[in-house]
């Protein structure tokens, strides 16, 4: 009986001793990141770009104990091919190393809240849009898919005219510094060949609002977007309620229909949105545009003396598959000189383009 009591004693003090060391290792695991194991995980990034979650979900979970400092960040872009979800959450870990309280990601009930009342806010502004024109900058590159070193490949002025009633016009003014004399107003500037792209003053964030869509949103982190605070949401509309084309043209024209999902930036204080992050869902298989991506910018702008939210920047991305080989397209489009409807669109010194190779890949 006595070496019997004495053995369970020894198997209960030995399953103490293990649940100590247990929560020991938890406990160590749990302590902010140092820059040296932040810098051992980029380096490791490189050859196995897959633990690029792992590094994410530590700085999110853990934290960092490090000042994040220009050579910091110089190295995460290169070492992770100027990552822009890792950029954003080592940002993110160093804000809540300054300030933790800044940094928490609200509970359900006040995401909720912001969610709604942003919802309502963009609905209402886009109904309330002026009929207006502006000016686009746009800056066309072409790469092998997944290596980020993008060739220019030409430089257009566009200028778009946008009507209260949701209608866009697109008259291309300039490629390459050439003006285009004949030019005429149409539903969007494919007429210079290469990618193109349309629905940034109201389609996409409609698509995503409107009640129709259910989109399904989920916050997930902070930011700070030109000085505003924001919650990060990531968002998904399923492909029968999104309603997405997506056209591609290699050899023949095809067009599929697509689901959207992203990220949305949204001001704490205004309950807009500052930023949008999506990307096509549920692309067939054997369709030869595998990717479409697109990212804006909304800042204010002044029209007729008033101010609404518009792009600032859109930056759109498409990899095709041809001929074996995987490309990727880059349209970088500036929005510039917003204006009342009816204004001159004038080509100014600054419309000059960057000297432009043409792409060999």
């Amino acid at each position: 009986m006595a070496s019997t009591a004495s053995f369970i004693r020894m198997k209960i003090t030995f399953a103490i001793i293990l649940l100590v060391a247990a929560n020991s290792f938890l406990f160590a695991q749990a302590k902010p990141l140092t820059q040296a194991e932040f810098v051992k995980m980029l380096y490791s990034l490189q050859t196995s770009p897959s633990t690029k979650t792992d590094i994410i979900t530590a700085l999110r979970t853990r934290g960092i104990s490090f000042e994040v400092t220009d050579g910091i960040r110089g190295l995460t872009r290169s070492k992770s091919g100027n990552d822009e979800d890792l950029r954003r959450a080592l940002e993110e870990a160093d804000r809540r190393r300054q300030n933790p309280e800044s940094a928490i990601v609200p509970a359900k009930p006040e995401a909720d809240a912001l969610l709604a009342k942003t919802r309502k806010n963009t609905l209402d502004a886009l109904g309330g849009l002026p009929d207006f024109i502006d000016k686009q900058q746009i800056q066309r590159s072409i790469a092998y898919a997944g290596t980020g070193t993008f060739t220019p490949q030409d430089n257009l002025i566009v200028a778009v005219s946008y009507r209260a009633t949701g209608e866009e016009n697109y008259r291309l003014m300039m490629i390459n510094g050439i003006m285009q004399a004949n030019s005429a107003p149409k539903q969007s500037y494919e007429e210079a060949g290469g990618t193109s792209s349309t629905g940034e003053f109201v389609t996409m964030l409609a698509t995503i609002f409107k009640p129709e869509s259910e989109a399904k949103f989920a916050p997930v982190e902070t930011d700070i977007v030109r000085g505003r605070k924001t919650v990060v949401f990531d968002f998904e509309v399923a492909p029968e309620l999104a309603q997405q084309n997506l056209t591609c043209k290699v050899l023949t024209e095809r067009t599929t229909h697509t689901g959207i999902k992203g990220k949305l930036w949204i001001d704490t204080k205004d309950a807009r949105v500052l930023k949008v992050e999506s990307e096509a869902t549920a692309i067939p298989p054997d369709f030869p545009c595998p990717t479409a991506k697109r990212n804006i910018d909304y800042d204010w702008v002044t029209i007729s003396g008033e101010k609404y939210l518009l792009p600032l920047l859109s930056d759109v991305r498409l990899t095709v598959r041809d001929s074996g080989k995987t490309y990727e397209s880059r349209n970088l489009i500036h929005f510039k000189n917003y204006q009342k409807y009816g204004s001159e669109v004038v080509i100014r010194d600054d419309d000059a383009p960057a000297d432009v190779k043409k792409p060999n890949p």
